[in-house]
């Protein structure tokens, strides 16, 4: 088969995947990444042997940057031969697109001219953060869009033994997953790596803390009470994941980032090739109306909030 072609649309402040995500398709150039100004990007990808860096059967050929000088920067190292100066340009040249950016209320607009064209999309995490765009995605994946989202810590591999089974720890009574950064940016990160784990049946959402300390305790179905704690400045502990039964405990912190990224994309690429989604889009829905209901819960003093407050289209 010939390699799909693949667009990298978009870079904000905070964010970057245009680095990193283009290189585990297309190999880098050492010397140019080394300037990239997210220096755990080149740390992580310097870890990899060489005949491992690339994802078979797909190529970044085609970038934009909401600033033009980052493109140029990110094509060379990542090798991408073809930067355009609006991302509707792409149109035509590749046959999917990838979503750079992490902040979801910017994602419909970002996504339209694809949607409308009938590409594929895979739009970086989270998807939304209000309950306007969610309905918008609906919408678009009910008519066929092929729109996939996901945060890359549904793809640890620390965790995925507790994915397997989670038997040995008897009944869950409590567990809690940590993140650094802001809610609406990374809350995602952290209901994200424990969904898969405890699977659906969310039930509400109580924020008792403030925009730079988001403290989000939820409610699930089977499996009692999730701690999801998304602190600004909390760098060292990014992705500790714990889980409390009445039979035994677990206490698992995410390292190897190369690899929850490239299981992202490769499970993007399986979704390209095959039609089939790697997970179904009702757990998007559900993770969003997580991450929603954890802004109104803060914006409204800590109220508990009920996932299905957060309409379905």
């Amino acid at each position: 088969m010939q390699p799909l072609r693949i667009a990298v649309l978009g870079m904000v402040d905070g964010n970057g995947h245009p680095y990193s995500w283009s290189a585990m398709f297309n190999n880098y150039d050492k010397e140019t990444m080394a300037e990239c100004p997210y220096p755990a990007i080149p740390g992580y990808l310097a870890k990899e042997p060489e005949d491992k860096i690339q994802i078979p059967g797909a190529n970044v050929t085609h970038i934009w940057t909401d600033n033009p000088a980052d493109a140029i920067h990110v094509a060379k190292a990542a090798r991408i031969p073809n930067v355009v100066s609006r991302p509707e340009d792409v149109i035509g040249h590749v046959d999917a697109v990838l979503i750079t950016t992490d902040k979801g209320y910017e994602h419909v607009e970002r996504c339209r001219p694809f949607v409308e064209a009938g590409l594929p999309i895979f739009v970086d995490k989270p998807l939304v953060d209000n309950e306007t765009d969610l309905k918008q995605f609906q919408r678009w994946v009910r008519d066929g869009a092929r729109i996939m989202s996901s945060s890359c810590m549904r793809y640890c591999k620390e965790f995925m033994p507790y994915r397997t089974s989670i038997h040995s720890l008897g009944q869950l009574r409590f567990s809690s997953i940590t993140t650094c950064k802001s809610w609406e940016r990374y809350g995602i990160h952290a209901v994200e790596s424990i969904y898969p784990i405890l699977g659906p049946g969310f039930i509400s959402a109580q924020n008792t803390g403030t925009k730079e300390r988001n403290i989000v305790l939820f409610k699930h179905r089977t499996h009692g009470d999730v701690a999801a704690i998304a602190i600004d400045d909390m760098y060292g502990s990014h992705g500790i994941l714990q889980l409390y039964g009445t039979s035994g405990s677990a206490t698992v912190t995410m390292q190897d980032t190369y690899h929850a990224f490239k299981s992202q994309l490769e499970a993007f690429v399986s979704y390209l090739r095959t039609g089939e989604r790697p997970f179904p889009f009702s757990e998007t829905e559900e993770l969003m109306r997580m991450v929603i209901a954890g802004i109104r819960s803060r914006e409204e003093n800590g109220r508990v909030v009920l996932l299905e407050e957060i309409a379905a289209d």
